[in-house]
């Protein structure tokens, strides 16, 4: 009987990972081998020309190179905050003594057994903490871009503080907090198994186009552009 209530959960939720999983194998393949087709891809590309450029000219444009990397900071410190804010609101649901642990209809398919409905709040509660630790993360990296992008090459003459090592933090910090994004998304899912688990595989294969047309690019061949392959005579 126990199996009969949660085959719904057992199935629909695994696969709506898998499905969301795959899209992000997908994803790293193809920035990987054809960059220039995905926006992640075209923005490392850019951001590796923004660092040069900054430094070549700091002494000028040395206001905008810490604007700009405030905006991301300030972008990172909202998500980690609401990340964390999440987590302690689901920390008090769960150890509170009001009872989570009923169904919130009967009628809801899946199961809403104790073990259910604690998995349920703990794997949001986990999601939610690992999106806050990769934001974290990734302002401890801005931050020391926002720092040493600003040493005048007088004052460090040896070369230590170069634009490659520059662009290394940018990006690890850009990634972080794009997984810390991806993470915050994946949890809009989980949020909705506490109404049962079609609602889970139905947003977990909405997610997927959309998140497509965000990372995706396909422009004609042309001056300035690249084709679906990545080829063209992009500079």
């Amino acid at each position: 009987m126990e199996w009969k209530k949660s085959y719904l959960d057992l199935v629909l939720v695994p696969l709506g990972f898998l499905i969301t999983i795959s899209y992000h194998v997908w994803l790293w393949h193809k920035v990987q081998t054809e960059p220039l087709t995905t926006t992640i891809g075209r923005n490392a590309h850019g951001r590796r020309f923004w660092v040069e450029a900054m430094m070549k000219d700091i002494e000028k444009k040395n206001i905008l190179a810490v604007q700009t990397l405030r905006n991301m900071i300030m972008g990172s410190t909202l998500m980690a905050t609401t990340s964390i804010l999440v987590s302690a609101g689901l920390g008090a649901v769960i150890s509170s003594t009001y009872s989570v642990k009923k169904p919130i209809n009967d009628t809801i398919y899946g199961a809403h057994g104790e073990f259910m409905v604690a998995l349920k709040y703990v794997s949001l509660l986990t999601i939610f903490l690992f999106s806050f630790f990769c934001h974290t993360l990734s302002i401890r990296f801005l931050n020391q871009v926002c720092l040493l992008i600003s040493v005048p090459i007088a004052i460090d003459p040896v070369g230590i503080v170069t634009g490659e090592y520059l662009t290394e933090l940018l990006e690890k910090g850009c990634l972080l907090n794009t997984v810390g994004n991806r993470l915050f998304y994946l949890a809009i899912p989980l949020l909705l198994w506490i109404f049962g688990p079609v609602l889970v595989f139905l947003c977990f294969a909405a997610m997927v186009p959309v998140l497509y047309n965000l990372d995706f690019i396909c422009q004609k061949v042309g001056k300035g552009r690249v084709d679906e392959n990545g080829n063209g005579d992009y500079v």
